[in-house]
């Protein structure tokens, strides 16, 4: 199975809502007792840990507004496998969606050497599976770039969580 990085975004009045009950985050995050998604919803697999990786050039944390990006928000609710799940405020995905670099800047970050050495999720494969790691990266990475452009052109936030 391994951890999976899930990214759903929120209107403004469902996110209000959510921050001011947050034992609602579960049910909005998992409907239909986990048999559907959330509206809004992408998941980069588990190319979320080298995305980050990749444009902050840390483990975890980093400069914003691109530390936001994958790891980024302010906790809401229970733990819900692997900690709780995280939002941002529309304000910053509208920053996130306009700083995400473009595929040439994003691959040229690429050293699978650093990334293992980094211990980046899932470690083993940047130096076992070199250029197939990368299109790995950038086929999950062109997903997310759309994902916070079309929340950000919606004035969404989005709430982040680990599955």
């Amino acid at each position: 199975m391994g951890m999976v990085g899930c990214f759903a975004a929120v209107d403004r009045v469902t996110l209000s809502k959510l921050k001011s009950d947050p034992y609602l985050i579960e049910g909005y995050l998992h409907p239909d007792d986990g048999d559907s998604d959330p509206p809004n919803y992408i998941d980069v697999d588990k190319a979320w840990h080298g995305i980050h990786y990749l444009l902050t050039g840390k483990v975890d944390e980093g400069a914003e507004p691109l530390s936001w990006a994958v790891l980024g928000g302010e906790e809401i609710g229970e733990d819900i496998g692997y900690g709780p799940a995280r939002f941002l405020e529309p304000e910053q995905v509208h920053s996130i969606a306009a700083w995400l670099p473009d595929d040439t800047v994003f691959k040229s970050r690429f050293d699978p050497h650093a990334m293992e050495k980094a211990k980046i999720y899932p470690e083993i494969i940047w130096l076992r599976d070199g250029d197939e790691a990368l299109d790995y990266l950038i086929e999950n990475y062109r997903e997310l770039v759309a994902f916070y452009r079309s929340a950000a052109g919606r004035g969404d936030g989005a709430i982040l969580w680990l599955s």
